[in-house]
């Protein structure tokens, strides 16, 4: 009998643990889904931004005209640097050129007391970086010893706790421990900012042994939708602009790749059947800075390969195609990683660039190899990060972490819970955005006008419409209703979501086109607000839709948005609060299902 029950208790223990892992899993997949549609459709408008950012941004005027922007920042460091005063009141670390490991650590300590930097210290620390990495090519070739391994970390995404904790598992950059970060150390987090700051810092006092590889966050029009250049103009509101117009600059100073040993390569997308490093190591890296997406990649061969390597992600079939998820790069097989080895004679290829539960994985038998290093990605448990160190045998040795505050306090029902509810949330804020073609596409199938139909159907609906490639049958009962007779009720699915604050000028059609495009509309209208006060006129808000629009080929009367914008002008001086406005098409979750 004792037996028995133990038998029975470790089959329901497993059978539960499976069905947990499961509900992890497709959360995870939820998360990934939205992020790659969300990814996709930047790029697409990518030539708008541009446009936007082009003829909407203008240098001071005056004696300006001529220069570029960097130029004008670097004459207001250097000639005319006293109008950046630091008060007696900052009690922040104050920098002093050529920095030291005290300045580092100084900086360390702040940033742990959620101090900031101030601008003046930024603007020379950025301005020394970009002289430092100017000088450096755009492939860098490292070598391994016993005494000392390489440590190279991957996406931090503005998580400042995930690289402090690296750095108290794994020592600071030192010449006896020597650090490669490969790219996306900015956007999504709040803390990018200061994890710049941190990695300039110890560039400039380490150049031969912190190296830093550019990613495809490190980039002026993502920063803009993932939330870099918001955090820098809240942050340092006198000065973001010529923090962000030098950051710009940084950037396409970055190095594109490192090769350790002759034999690994780390870049951080990954690679195509048209990589070629020798070219890569010859291209002007800066000139391309604003040749990262979509728009350009027919105007030249360089543009391609910029792409590929920051955008790409592996497979597990031959070949090399499109990356539709991500809407840029491509999926390469093992078959154009063996090319490339081949070519080159490489060993292993390191990458980052894509999220993983575990913090890495390994593919195409071993000679790939993803590292994520932001833990909590997506929702507080949801992964863990890592880092690699690599000896004079190359042999890779992972080390896991995970930033924990909450997690600790919870068990594994509750932590699967919280991410499950977090990725459903997402997901139906995604339908609600796409109401009228999701109902019209239920309606295809639904024949006999009865508001019902077949799982299958309705899976096929979600499918065509979302294109998200998620398991839409094992989601069901969280998203729609089922009545008896086992069809779902297709208008369930926006049962529990609502516009944020209903404007009755606002037609149904035109609310819905205004809720699913609410991050591309923010990121024109902070391109807009030069000034940053949250204002827009209405003349500028109403020929910015006209243009958005045509751009896109939304059919929305202008008419109807002028009612709309008329309507919110509260106080009638001819502008609007922009923000205000967007709050107004956010999704608001009715009823929150209690996660089980």
């Amino acid at each position: 009998t004792v037996i028995r029950a133990a038998v029975l208790i470790q089959k329901w223990y497993r059978f539960t643990r499976a069905r947990l892992e499961t509900r992890r899993r497709y959360s995870l997949s939820i998360f990934q889904s939205i992020e790659y549609a969300d990814e996709q459709d930047q790029l697409q408008l990518s030539n708008f931004f541009t446009f936007m950012l082009d003829h909407c941004t203008h240098p001071d005027s005056g004696n300006n005209k001529n220069k570029s922007d960097v130029e004008i920042v670097f004459e207001k460091l250097y000639v005319r640097k006293k109008k950046i005063d630091v008060p007696d009141s900052y009690y922040g670390p104050r920098l002093s050129f050529p920095l030291t490991v005290e300045d580092a650590n100084a900086l360390l300590h702040a940033f742990r007391n959620e101090q900031l930097l101030h601008a003046r210290y930024v603007l020379q620390l950025l301005s020394e970086t970009r002289r430092v990495l100017k000088e450096m090519p755009n492939i860098t070739h490292l070598s391994t010893s016993y005494s000392k391994e390489i440590t190279v970390c991957g996406d931090l995404h503005g998580n400042l706790d995930d690289l402090l904790l690296i750095f108290y598992k794994n020592g600071l950059p030192s010449e006896q421990n020597p650090y490669v970060f490969n790219g996306d150390f900015v956007d999504r987090g709040k803390n990018s900012m200061e994890i710049l700051i941190i990695l300039f810092a110890f560039l400039l006092i380490y150049p031969n042994d912190l190296h830093l590889n550019r990613g495809n966050h490190e980039d002026y029009i993502m920063n803009l939708r993932y939330g870099f250049t918001k955090e820098v103009s809240k942050k340092y509101k006198d000065h973001w602009k010529q923090i962000l117009c030098l950051l710009r600059d940084v950037f396409s100073w970055l190095p594109l790749a490192t090769i350790i040993d002759s034999k690994v390569l780390i870049l951080h997308g990954g690679i195509s059947d048209t990589t070629d490093l020798d070219f890569l190591n010859a291209l002007e890296r800066n000139k391309v800075r604003n040749h990262i997406h979509v728009r350009v990649i027919l105007f030249s061969f360089k543009n391609f390969v910029i792409l590929d390597i920051l955008w790409s992600d592996p497979r597990s079939q031959n070949g090399c195609t499109p990356n539709k998820c991500r809407g840029g790069g491509c999926y390469f097989g093992p078959d154009v990683t063996a090319k490339l080895f081949k070519r080159y004679n490489l060993k292993m290829l390191i990458r980052s660039h894509e999220f993983k539960p575990e913090g890495y994985e390994i593919s195409h038998d071993g000679k790939v190899i993803t590292i994520f290093s932001a833990s909590n990605y997506y929702e507080e448990g949801s992964n863990r990060g890592a880092y690699i160190k690599l000896n004079p045998e190359l042999s890779p040795r992972f080390v896991q972490y995970q930033v924990s505050k909450l997690t600790r306090r919870q068990n594994l029902r509750e932590r699967v819970g919280t991410i499950e509810s977090s990725a459903l949330k997402s997901l139906r804020e995604k339908i609600y955005a796409h109401r009228s073609e999701l109902t019209s596409a239920f309606a295809q199938y639904d024949v006999r006008g009865t508001g019902r139909i077949s799982v299958n159907d309705w899976a096929a609906a979600m499918e065509s419409v979302l294109q998200l490639e998620l398991p839409w049958r094992m989601l069901r009962p969280q998203l729609a209703q089922m009545n008896p007779d086992g069809e779902v009720d297709f208008m369930s699915c926006f049962y529990d979501l609502k516009m944020g604050q209903p404007i009755k000028e606002a037609q149904p059609a035109l609310a819905e086109t205004l809720c699913r495009y609410r991050k591309d509309l923010e990121i024109i209208f902070n391109i807009i607000d030069k000034d940053h006060s949250g204002l827009i006129s209405l003349e500028e808000f109403s020929q910015t839709w006209r243009l958005f629009t045509s751009h896109l080929g939304i059919d929305v009367q202008d008419d109807s948005i002028d009612k709309l914008v008329l309507s919110i002008d509260y106080n009638k001086d001819g502008h609007i609060d922009f923000n205000e406005f967007l709050e107004a098409f956010h999704v608001v979750h009715r009823l929150e299902k209690k996660a089980t």
